[in-house]
């Protein structure tokens, strides 16, 4: 019995809008579905006063792939937004990343030869060739002051565990420049889309059949009888009913706040290092769309412990779940007709540019099976 659709897509995030938009494109009649109450996954944004909130977390798109820009360039314009964020130690603040602004921040070092100086001097005295940890890998490559007022504490947060008891390989290396130079990411292209996320995702999945609400585990029998194949974007552990044991991530906590000031912190993003500041930092959305609204929306953000309920964010890609997520890889090739992609689906972190190059790479992969 034929079905309604040749591909159900289980996500609207961007790895499913994207392999439904190149599916539809290429004449295979698509639904998408999500189970949540809207399109675009975590780089969900909601219009408050004008402004476009990054609902789960700052997510500013770069890449040094001239053909992915020139894709998603399809589907919104982009403005010329820079990342710089500022970090916020106790009060004394300093350029991100690492740079001649921040080393005469630290030191009123001048000179890239007085700044080099400085850290071969400090990280000198912690030189070994087997650092057990971070801690002593961070220390090993910049010395002391930077470590303690840049890192130290803000790692931590991040992930939940003093530096000591953190892998080394964690950092191996951090990037240091010895230029003025404010521009956290190095890539050619780089932008925010004019109007938000969720504009931009809408575009891409145009007139698509879209669904919300729809959780796909929980009514599985149903969706499954509506297509002839899927693209299942969820985390594979959950797909198979955490047979074999849960994945772990790092989660996020968001606290939303609307403010009757024109210009809270003057910056888009603001990390606070020490380690007393309960959250990681404070984005203030109305500066990555150069925003003049009367009014401005921070978010503090927290770096949780995932529990059952959370938003899975971080995999943990240590040895114990790079190995139990293995298992469930090995299983997940036995499954006919269904396709599994994505960050949650493959328990790794992607940037917004390697989400797309991975669903288009999914799509030629499809298209390939289906000539042979």
């Amino acid at each position: 019995m034929s079905k309604d659709y040749d591909f159900l897509i289980v996500g609207s995030g961007l790895f499913g809008s994207v392999c439904a938009r190149e599916l539809t494109n290429n004449g295979y009649k698509c639904l998408v579905i999500d189970k949540r109450n809207h399109i675009a996954g975590n780089c969900f944004t909601e219009n408050i006063e004008g402004i476009n909130v990054h609902k789960y977390g700052a997510h500013i798109f770069h890449t040094n792939d001239k053909n992915i820009w020139r894709y998603i360039n399809q589907f919104a314009e982009f403005n010329r937004y820079t990342n710089s964020p500022i970090a916020n130690y106790k009060g004394e603040l300093y350029n991100l990343p690492f740079n001649m602004n921040t080393f005469y921040q630290l030191w009123k070092t001048i000179t890239p030869q007085q700044a080099k100086k400085k850290i071969d001097d400090q990280a000198f005295k912690y030189k070994t060739d087997n650092p057990q940890n971070l801690e002593e890998q961070a220390l090993n490559l910049v010395g002391k002051d930077i470590y303690e007022k840049l890192i130290k504490g803000y790692t931590e947060k991040q992930w939940g565990r003093k530096a000591t008891e953190l892998p080394a390989f964690i950092i191996k290396r951090l990037p240091l420049r010895f230029t003025f130079d404010n521009n956290y990411f190095n890539d050619t292209y780089q932008g925010i889309p004019i109007g938000g996320y969720t504009l931009l995702v809408n575009n891409i999945l145009g007139s698509i059949d879209v669904r919300l609400k729809c959780d796909f585990l929980k009514n599985r029998e149903h969706f499954d009888s509506l297509a002839t194949n899927i693209i299942y974007t969820g985390a594979l552990d959950e797909y198979f009913n955490y047979e074999f044991g849960r994945l772990e991530y790092r989660s996020l906590k968001f606290e939303h706040e609307l403010l009757d000031i024109e210009n809270f912190q003057g910056n888009a993003v603001v990390n606070y290092t020490d380690s007393e500041t309960a959250f990681t930092r404070i984005i203030e959305h109305k500066h990555f769309e150069f925003g003049r609204q009367p009014r401005t929306l921070i978010t503090k953000e927290y770096s949780i412990e995932t529990k059952v309920d959370d938003e899975p964010y971080y995999p943990i890609n240590d040895e114990k779940n790079n190995n139990l997520y293995s298992k469930y890889l090995e299983k997940s090739l036995f499954e006919k007709n269904i396709y599994f992609g994505g960050r949650l689906a493959e328990y790794k972190y992607y940037d917004m540019h390697q989400v797309i190059g991975a669903a288009l790479e999914m799509v030629k992969k499809i298209k390939y099976e289906r000539k042979e």
